[in-house]
Formats: structure tokens, C-alpha cells, sequence
């Protein structure tokens, strides 16, 4: 008989394994409704109405599931480490607002985009979308470098770096995405865009952790420990196959290399914020967690409900493969 209330279940180190869930769900989400900021993005540059319409066409099955790991990070952070969540919303909360605003503009722009035919109407209503493509991942990008740093402020020069580089992500993620979704110049195009997108976030994220470094001595041992260098070390070797892969048109690769990118990214984030999860509260992983008895729960509910949703994505993903029909919409 397993004692809920007393000790972790099967002694696992279930703080740790939590604070691992809650950034391992954060690169889910980065990572698959990052394809769709990415291509939101370079909506911007088409101008043919057709090749817009399979842009959108592309997301149209996935961004509504995508955007599930949101919410699902959010849950995890509030159900696992209430206190931590209760501190960053506070102290975050216009920039948490902001996320939020953008995510709408984002979802409700391409619903808007299909109702008229009017072009000033669609002109208005794409703005929009590729508005909230870009602001959503730069958001996110600054909230997440500001929790590393635990930044009084919502604005920080290693945020503003760090948003940038999580927009160029999620513009290579979009533009690999698409190599396996279209066809022609468009395919063509998009890989362009991706490359330069991949070269841009790696100097990028080299600014950005030169700037954590500089700006926040307390990180400094944390950046340049063994883990967190062979982690960047590991994103320049991803970055350069992303761009031999898709050069070679080897679209499915290029998608996995920012898989990588976006697991190393949160990897560098978490070993360096670890052991703690609020370094502006001064509270680490062990103090942050709940009690013993609703963490065993917990976890016994996510060892059978993550296998479920990651199945669910399978078979979505599974169902949905392959090239678009080139007279597929949005709609």
C-alpha cells in the first residue's frame, strides 16, 4: 500500500521532476505552435492572395491544438509551484496581459481575414495576424529570460535580446514547417527566410546570454558551468545542420534540428535558473513545491494523462501529413 501523505512516491525526486515537466511542456508549445507564429510571420511577405491562403491553410489543422501546451504549462506551474505562479503573474501581470492580447489578435485576425473579400478589409486583418505571430513569441521570449533573471521591470536589454531570438525561432520553425507542407517558390522562399532566420537567432541568443552574464552577476557561474556550454555548443551544431538540411531540401530533418534548438534553448534556461525557480523571490525547487500528498496525486494523474495528449498529437499530426492540395484554404 503506497502512503500518499508521507514520502514522494517510489522515492522519485518529484520537485525536480516537476520543475523538468513544467519547461519541458514550455518547449512543446514553443516549438509546435512556434511553426505557426513562424508562418504567421511570413505571411507578411507573400503578396499573392493564393500562396497566403495555403499559409494559412498549413496552420489551419494545428494552431487550436497547439496552443493547448499553453494552457497545460500554465496548469502544471500553478498546480505544482502555486507560490512561484502566484509571484510571476504579479509581477508580470502586464506583460502577461500582453501575451494573452497578442494570442488573441493572432487567432482572431485569420478568422476575420476569410469573412470578406474586400482587400482593404484582408490588408487590415493580415497586418493583424502577422502582428500577432511576431508579438506572441517576442513576449514570451522576454517573460521567459526576465523569470531567469527575476528582473524587477517588464523591460530588460537581456529580455529585448531574447525575444528577438525566440521571434527568428519561430520564423526557421515556420519556414521548415512549410518545406513539408508546400511546394514550388514558395517552399523555395520559405527556406531562404528560414536560413537567415536560424544564423539570426544564434548571434542573437549569443547576445542575449552575454548580456545575462553582464547584467546579472548572480548567473554568471550558472553560464558558464559544463551543462549550459555544451548546450549552446549544441544549438551553433543544430543551427549548421538546419541549414545543410534544408539546402538539401531535407525539410523533415531541418524540422527535427529546431526541435533541438528549441529543447536546447529551454534546456539552457532551466540548468541555469535550477535549483532555483524564482531567483527574484529568492525561492528554490524544493520550497516552491507543493506538499507531498497533492504532488504524488499529481503525478499519478500526469503518468497517465501525458501519454494521452502526446498520442492525441500523434495521431493529429499523423492524419494531417503530407503536402497541402494546392486548392486547400483556412477555411
Amino acid at each position: 500500500m503506497i502512503d500518499l501523505a508521507g514520502e514522494p512516491l517510489f522515492g522519485l525526486p518529484l520537485p525536480a521532476i516537476w520543475f523538468g515537466l513544467v519547461f519541458f511542456v514550455l518547449g512543446m508549445f514553443l516549438f509546435l505552435d512556434g511553426f505557426d507564429f513562424g508562418i504567421g510571420i511570413l505571411f507578411a511577405t507573400r503578396e499573392d492572395d493564393h500562396e497566403k491562403e495555403t499559409l494559412l491553410a498549413a496552420i489551419g489543422p494545428f494552431w487550436d491544438g497547439n496552443e493547448v501546451w499553453l494552457v497545460v504549462f500554465g496548469g502544471a506551474l500553478f498546480a505544482a509551484f502555486p507560490s512561484v505562479y502566484a509571484n510571476l503573474f504579479s509581477r508580470y501581470y502586464l506583460l502577461m496581459f500582453a501575451i494573452l492580447a497578442a494570442l488573441g489578435l493572432r487567432g482572431l485576425a485569420p478568422e476575420m481575414y476569410e469573412e470578406r473579400e474586400d482587400e482593404q478589409w484582408r490588408r487590415y486583418w493580415g497586418y493583424s495576424f502577422v502582428a500577432g505571430s511576431a508579438l506572441t513569441p517576442f513576449l514570451l521570449g522576454m517573460f521567459a529570460i526576465n523569470w531567469l533573471t527575476g528582473v524587477a521591470g517588464i523591460v530588460s536589454i537581456p529580455g529585448l535580446l531574447g525575444g528577438l531570438a525566440v521571434v527568428a525561432l519561430t520564423v526557421a520553425d515556420g519556414a521548415a514547417f512549410l518545406g513539408l507542407k508546400t511546394r514550388g517558390s514558395l517552399r523555395d522562399d520559405a527556406s531562404r527566410y528560414g536560413i537567415r532566420a536560424v544564423a539570426a537567432y544564434v548571434g542573437l541568443v549569443a547576445l542575449t546570454l552575454v548580456a545575462i552574464y553582464v547584467t546579472t552577476p548572480g548567473l554568471q557561474s550558472a553560464l558558464l558551468s559544463v551543462p549550459v556550454i555544451a548546450l549552446v555548443l549544441l544549438s551553433i551544431a543544430l543551427a549548421a545542420g538546419y541549414v545543410v538540411a534544408t539546402r538539401q531540401g531535407q525539410y523533415h530533418a531541418a524540422f527535427g534540428t529546431v526541435a533541438g534548438l528549441v529543447a536546447a534553448l529551454v534546456g539552457v534556461i532551466a540548468t541555469a535558473m535550477f535549483p532555483a525557480i524564482d531567483r527574484a523571490a529568492g525561492i528554490p525547487v524544493s520550497e516552491g513545491i507543493v506538499s507531498t500528498l497533492p504532488l504524488n496525486l499529481m503525478t499519478i494523474m500526469m503518468a497517465f494523462l501525458l501519454p494521452i495528449v502526446l498520442s492525441y498529437f500523434g495521431v493529429l499530426y499523423s492524419v494531417f501529413s503530407g503536402p497541402i492540395d494546392a486548392e486547400a484554404s483556412y477555411g
